[in-house]
């Protein structure tokens, strides 16, 4: 009996332990300097990552360098949808920004910042 209810809580455990995050999945990120791209979001260790999985521009979907790249990560759910805490590395420039990011629905609201000084972008769902 106490072989069962130990197997119990340890099911219990691993499937809190499994749940998705919400901000998991694909996302759509707006057009930077004529190009954007599809960021699979998934788990980092407690936190969430992005990786660059699909690179787009006018012409239709490219192979960019940029491909397979991380760019978000040590985003750290706050609750309420929100994450703080994070990294995000804008291709374009190189550049590396303290970053958060806010859920809605099947919206995420992504912003880099140094000091002040803010981007911000609006990242649709894809899947």
């Amino acid at each position: 009996m106490k072989a069962i209810l130990m197997a119990a809580v340890a099911a219990v455990g691993f499937a809190g332990a499994a749940a998705a995050d919400p901000a998991m999945g694909t996302w759509k990120t707006q057009v930077d300097d004529g190009a954007y791209a599809h960021v699979k979001m998934s788990k980092c260790g407690a936190n969430l990552c992005g990786t660059i999985a699909r690179t787009f521009n006018d012409t239709g979907e490219y192979k960019s360098e940029n491909l397979g790249k991380r760019l978000v990560w040590d985003m750290t759910p706050a609750g309420g949808g929100a994450y703080k805490s994070g990294k995000i590395w804008q291709p374009s420039t190189g550049k590396t920004f303290k970053s958060k990011m806010a859920l809605s629905g099947n919206t995420l609201k992504v912003s880099g910042c140094v000091g002040p000084i803010c981007r911000k972008q609006t990242w649709s769902r894809v899947n």
